[in-house]
């Protein structure tokens, strides 16, 4: 067999080969939205190449991205790797100084923002000196700032993308971990392409060339879960929001584009069935939807399937998985056991091992635990596309046989669904015995006019820690304690009911998920004052 490397390149090089005239539409900061084909994709990529080359830009050399779902954004995605450099794509919304060690850490020479980030390029500026040069993301300069389509203007078309080490770094992303600075996850040209080709397989997310997929997680993390380059593998149209996540606009891309397919975390489904209950209106082409994240209110996937004839595919994943290890996709086995139970499987586990992830749970002497979906463990994995080390790290994150702590604790099935019961650092101990915050937050989340739901273990005098109960309603929900409390006794152990019920807003991490360590902060003392 021949030894022919997985490279970027050789995606849009088949995209625009087999696919060539599959549209790609983009919505834009300030400007119409933008349309072209494959071709038009593999021609402004290798323009940006040669761009960045004449700047430069060498194999090896990071250039970092500030920038939404947009076709700039997607081109950065080939030209950067498929010369051989690094993409790093900068999360938004971290800090302020977040933003700037992930920069500086990275030792990133060039930075293409768009344009809505201006401000706080002008005020971060001074603070990362490596940068050289910041390019907007646009049609035209601003503010002193040279364009994109200027860059690129000139240059020629029919670039030749090379071949060389599969192993070569291609993206990276950093990790939003809520203690001490992000870490930096180095994707290669191999763990992408093995990646993409794997989670569009049919017994995974089932993408063909017929599909629209419109990506609600920002390209900026974990290269939006993989489905920009999902998308050109299998022929897929592409349509891609910009910043708008809201309900009113995602319904108007699927309904003006076709889109089949989606994913995003619950956040973003939570405006979006908002949008449709206030307006109405039904989910038009919309197929099924990814799910991920943090765990998927029961409530949630119910009103997609039975209401709207939406599939809901729950994923689990994580940056240093590159980031999918699990899709909640149906089997022989489990629809054998009837609907309930099949539906039980698909809503309220994580999904099913794929190929390309090995996973397993071990106990606190390291020794694997039984796959009997009642023995919870922690959760490890490896793989081609598992973090081996993170970036400028000394040492391995991994154990000497390639075993991934993921920090969750988890049960795994006969049938391989995993299910997790909580994160290591978020597990409730109460009088000696293991609460799941995550379990009670499933059931409030499926109460009446209930947006968020976040339970925290707090300090308790006598039982070490006792659970609470923060609420954010959505708006005009007309919440009452006792009411949600009857709810959760009516479906959870007594004990395991949280001594307080709080309503106010829920504070998101920079990847969307319920940011526990401020909510600890906030209400750590909580119990002594009652």
């Amino acid at each position: 067999m021949q030894r022919t490397p997985l490279m970027i390149g050789d995606i849009l090089r088949h995209c625009a080969t087999a696919h060539g005239d599959r549209e790609i539409v983009s919505r834009l900061v300030g400007e119409p939205a933008w349309r072209y084909d494959n071709r038009g994709l593999r021609r402004r990529a290798g323009q940006a190449v040669l761009a960045l080359a004449r700047r430069g830009i060498q194999p090896g050399d990071r250039v970092a991205s500030l920038a939404w779902n947009t076709h700039r954004h997607l081109e950065l995605f080939y030209a950067v790797p498929g010369m051989g450099a690094v993409l790093h794509t900068v999360n938004p919304r971290f800090s302020d100084d977040q933003i700037v060690y992930t920069i500086n850490h990275a030792g990133s020479r060039l930075l293409f923002v768009d344009r809505s980030f201006l401000p706080l390029i002008h005020r971060l500026r001074d603070r990362i000196p490596a940068v050289e040069a910041v390019i907007l993301l646009a049609s035209a300069p601003d503010e002193g700032f040279e364009s994109y389509e200027e860059l690129i203007a000139g240059e020629a078309d029919g670039y030749d993308w090379p071949s060389f080490d599969e192993n070569s770094a291609a993206v990276l992303c950093y990790t939003s971990g809520t203690t001490g600075d992000p870490k930096g996850v180095l994707y290669s040209h191999r763990s992408i392409v093995l990646h993409a080709l794997a989670n569009g397989l049919p017994g995974a997310l089932g993408l063909s060339a017929f599909d629209c997929i419109m990506p609600c997680v920002p390209m900026y993390h974990a290269t939006a879960w993989g489905m920009p380059y999902m998308a050109a593998i299998n022929g897929c149209k592409l349509a891609l929001p910009c910043d708008r996540m809201d309900g009113e606009s995602l319904h108007s891309l699927i309904r003006d584009e076709g889109v089949t397919f989606s994913g995003g975390v619950p956040t973003v489904w939570t405006m979006y069935l908002d949008h449709l209950a206030r307006t109405g209106e039904d989910s038009g082409t919309l197929d099924r939807i990814m799910i991920g994240g943090s765990a998927v209110p029961r409530a949630m996937a119910e009103t997609f399937e039975r209401r709207h004839g939406v599939k809901v595919r729950q994923v689990w994943g994580m940056t240093e998985l590159s980031p999918l290890g699990v899709i909640s996709t149906p089997t022989p086995q489990i629809t054998h056991l009837g609907q309930e139970a099949e539906e039980e499987i698909l809503w309220t586990r994580q999904g099913r091992v794929q190929f390309g992830v090995e996973l397993r749970i071990v106990g606190e002497d390291g020794a694997a635990l039984p796959h009997d979906g009642a023995t919870p463990g922690g959760l490890q994995a490896r793989g081609p596309w598992t973090v081996q080390r993170y970036f400028r790290s000394e040492k391995d994150a991994t154990s000497d046989d390639r075993w991934f702590d993921t920090g969750d604790i988890a049960t795994i099935d006969e049938h391989g669904f995993l299910r997790i019961t909580d994160r290591s650092k978020d597990v409730i101990k109460s009088g000696g015995e293991w609460i799941s915050s995550i379990d009670i937050e499933n059931v409030a989340a499926a109460c009446a006019g209930v947006k968020v739901a976040a339970v925290i273990g707090v300090r308790h005098p006598q039982w070490e820690e006792r659970p609470i109960l923060i609420i954010e309603g959505h708006d005009g929900a007309q919440l009452q304690q006792q009411v949600i409390l009857d709810h959760l006794a009516s479906q959870i152990a007594k004990w395991w009911m949280p001594d307080k019920v709080i309503f106010a807003p829920v504070p998101l991490t920079a990847t969307g998920k319920i940011d526990k360590k401020r909510l600890r902060e906030r209400f750590a003392d909580e119990l002594s004052r009652i």
